[in-house]
């Protein structure tokens, strides 16, 4: 059977039914979010067990500043919880729909019916180069750049996600909403958190918990003055849980890149121990170093939060 996923992107589009070559690696103008695409894609051979992403047989629904008419229907009645996710760098349009897929299906055979969720999520113009070592730096910059530069558009889509949300928690009583943001998604996220308050939007919570797993973004990004990279995050957020791993190697070489600025995803946020800084009812810190229980490698180091079972285990039963 299919997995649904809904998504929104603010690649350059050039033909809206091909998920392989018609979804640049390029950024509609920062300037226009109605020119961020939304729609539904419909993925087929997902399978948790040989970690098979599946592929696209469909896109559908697809409008331009927001969700059809129908697709806002579905989310604002899910029957289920929702899941919003972000993924890193090195990913296609396909690769970030199909990306989605896999951890909603994960997820929901955790056997956690918290954990069985309708996904949605936002694509980023990443060039989906593969990064290895020697590390493409070119490719990364590229990718660093855009996600840097998604925050606006980013922004926009939490701004038209936000009523949906509200609608369906009004449906659902008790309905939760859960941000996964991996490896440099948490690079977009922060800047998106960024323009959120920069454009004086509210502070109401819209999300009951964050996932940030492997971030490649700055450590510090927490201790930053007037709600600067992720430190305004926990007026959006009820709980946020930071992933990190000592043995990640592509964030050890994102840091040589990043001219030695540690990563969030590394060894968690600066001062991390500080219970007044990160009260525990509402941050959580998962030392991820010890599990290497799937096929460890250089570029699976990173892949912690999707391919270890351990690890997954975790992230469902917070949820």
């Amino acid at each position: 059977m299919d997995t649904t996923v809904y998504f929104a992107t603010n690649r350059v589009i050039t033909d809206a039914t091909d998920p392989i070559d018609g979804y640049q690696a390029a950024m509609v103008p920062p300037s226009d979010p109605t020119a961020i695409t939304y729609g539904t894609a419909f993925i087929t051979g997902v399978d948790v067990p040989t970690s098979a992403q599946g592929t696209v047989s469909q896109l559908t629904d697809i409008s331009k500043g927001g969700f059809s008419q129908a697709a806002a229907a579905d989310l604002s009645a899910p029957g289920r919880n929702l899941l919003v996710f972000i993924h890193g760098f090195d990913n296609t349009f396909s690769d970030a729909v199909t990306r989605a897929a896999f951890n909603r299906e994960w997820l929901a055979a955790s056997g956690n019916p918290n954990a069985d969720t309708t996904v949605i999520a936002f694509s980023w113009p990443s060039k989906g180069k593969i990064v290895s070592f020697p590390i493409l730096q070119a490719d990364y910059e590229f990718d660093r750049q855009m996600a840097e530069q998604s925050g606006i558009h980013l922004m926009s889509f939490f701004a038209n996600l936000e009523p949906i949300i509200r609608q369906a928690r009004a449906s659902k009583p008790g309905l939760r909403v859960t941000l996964l943001a991996h490896s440099m998604g948490n690079l977009a996220l922060q800047s998106a958190i960024e323009s959120w308050f920069m454009h004086g939007n509210g502070s109401d919570v819209m999300f009951d918990q964050a996932v940030l797993a492997a971030g490649d973004c700055p450590y510090n990004t927490f201790d930053q003055p007037n709600f600067g990279r992720l430190s305004g995050l926990d007026l959006l957020v009820d709980h946020i849980s930071t992933y990190y791993s000592h043995v990640d190697h592509v964030l050890q070489l994102s840091m040589v890149v990043n001219l030695g600025a540690q990563r969030l995803g590394q060894d968690g946020p600066q001062h991390r121990t500080d219970t007044t800084l990160f009260p525990p009812a509402e941050y959580v810190m998962v030392d991820c170093t010890g599990f290497q229980d799937y096929d460890f490698n250089f570029l699976t180091s990173h892949q912690y939060y999707r391919q270890s079972p351990g690890v997954r285990a975790i992230i469902a039963a917070a949820m």
